[in-house]
């Protein structure tokens, strides 16, 4: 069923350049039903997708707004030897951009020591002045990130960028796996394939951990701004999976120093939030005064040590764009290691060298404003019109603080089910880590990720909300 694979110019995850199989045990199962019966069983899969309500939104599209969440049943495979050195990275990472963020909102080492210039922590739009004294419970800020990895024609995996604020996809890798079981049975035959699903119990054991001292049996809650946010299947779906109430603000009330539930019982206190909702809209006292989904007060109790936010504010400044070029100098200046994974190259169009250099080589860069997600602002250079590269270097010279570029890197790509056969199509990676606060060796590593696919032909556009699908991702023993 291979035989006839048109392999692109970049890394293909399952086919060599020689045109060898690199997963026969997957492949060969695959090949013995044959692309006819794939299409059944990818249909089967749709079916069940919808029948389950697993849904994504889409904010302002034309066909409305709730989706079926897309998905090929072909998987991605990482082999363990692979995955090793990826989750090790992950664990490096992850140590390193916590401690970085208790240092600039308490001791400012790094800024003292001139390894980050202040300038570019103080203009970042997610620094959080609020937060600067502070040290959440256990010190945890990052509490859950998910950390985009893209793998080059070189072979090898490059941190594309890192969410700390509300990483959202990890409800989906769960469901892709189970549907997977149901309609691909056959492919688990003879594979030994790293178990995802205990990642519900591996969070809720994670959030206990960093309740606020003092407290024997911590109550969570996920707190989601509602129905109507683009991720709300998987904030319902969290919640059930730990058994833990999802609640909204008006569901939450402050009183003293305490935050409380609301309940047919009367009012329960609460020692852990698992919050979906941005910084700007968690507390109308603190941040934004006209939000309507935030708790009145819940800073005040966050500050005193009362309650654990997880992910804290202001964990948002390591996602600035511009911030993700320094990661492997902050790596470097707080475990004095060098990176086991590499940043892609980054130019900061806040540097006047460096905007120079972007600006007289824009055809070969990809520009993204540093506070974006959602593949949102994105502009390929050797894909984009004159102009829009006119127009592109226009807002960059308005605003270059806001501005990051990186060479044009050919994401790899994975056999996907195609209407006119099993055709490459381009993915990344997003692997999700858990941090308890309980040192640098006991952080959780989800074996694999949310594997996303740009199932439009030669896009590179993998988000959801452009176009993209997903798959199950396979940590091969």
């Amino acid at each position: 069923m291979f035989s006839k694979y048109q392999l692109p110019a970049c890394f293909d995850e399952l086919i060599s350049p020689e045109h060898q199989v690199r997963f026969p045990s997957v492949s060969e199962p695959l090949s013995a039903l044959g692309y006819e019966q794939l299409l059944a069983r990818q249909r089967i899969t749709e079916e069940r997708l919808r029948d389950l309500g697993i849904t994504f939104a889409v904010y302002g599209h034309a066909d409305g707004a709730e989706k079926v969440w897309p998905f090929d049943i072909l998987p991605r495979v990482i082999s363990q030897d692979e995955w090793t050195g990826i989750d090790k990275g992950l664990r490096q990472r992850i140590y390193a951009l916590n401690l970085f963020i208790d240092d600039v909102y308490n001791d400012r080492k790094i800024i003292r020591d001139r390894i980050i210039p202040e300038e570019m922590l103080q203009t970042a739009a997610t620094f959080r002045k609020e937060c600067v004294g502070h040290r959440p419970p256990h010190g945890v800020w990052t509490h859950i990130t998910g950390t985009d990895l893209i793998r080059h024609k070189d072979g090898k995996y490059y941190v594309l960028e890192d969410n700390l604020r509300c990483p959202s996809g990890v409800s989906y890798v769960l469901e892709n796996r189970e549907v997977m079981k149901r309609v691909l049975p056959e492919l688990f035959l003879g594979n030994t394939v790293a178990p995802v699903e205990e990642y519900p119990e591996a969070l809720l054991e994670s959030l206990i951990a960093t309740a606020p001292p003092g407290v024997d049996n911590p109550v969570v809650v996920v707190l989601t701004p509602g129905i109507y946010n683009s991720a709300y299947f998987e904030h319902c779906f969290l919640a059930q999976q730990m058994g833990v109430e999802l609640v909204q603000g008006p569901d939450l009330v402050v009183q003293g120093d305490f935050v409380y539930m609301k309940t047919t019982r009367g009012l329960e206190k609460v020692d852990v939030i698992y919050r979906r909702i941005d910084d700007t809209f968690l507390d109308p006292l603190t941040f934004n005064p006209d939000s309507m989904i935030g708790v009145p007060g819940l800073m005040d109790v966050h500050r005193k040590g009362n309650v654990t936010l997880a992910n804290a504010p202001g964990t948002g400044v390591a996602d600035d764009k511009a911030i993700y070029a320094y990661v492997p100098e902050i790596i470097k200046y707080y475990l004095n290691e060098d990176p086991i994974l590499s940043n892609v190259p980054t130019y900061i169009c806040a540097d006047p060298e460096q905007r120079s250099h972007v600006l007289a080589n824009i055809t070969e860069m990809v520009v993204k404003p540093t506070n974006e997600a959602g593949g949102y602002g994105i502009v390929l250079g050797p894909r984009a019109s004159k102009q829009e590269l006119e127009d592109c270097k226009a807002a960059i010279l308005d605003d270059p603080r806001n501005y990051i570029a990186q060479p044009f890197l050919q994401l790899s790509t994975v056999p996907t089910l195609c209407p006119d056969g099993i055709e490459p199509r381009h993915v990344d990676l997003r692997p999700f880590i858990l941090l308890d606060g309980t040192g640098a060796d006991n952080i959780y590593v989800l074996p694999g990720g949310l594997t996303r696919v740009a199932l439009v032909k030669n896009s590179m556009i993998v988000n959801s909300s452009q176009g993209g699908g997903s798959k199950d991702t396979w940590v091969l023993g």
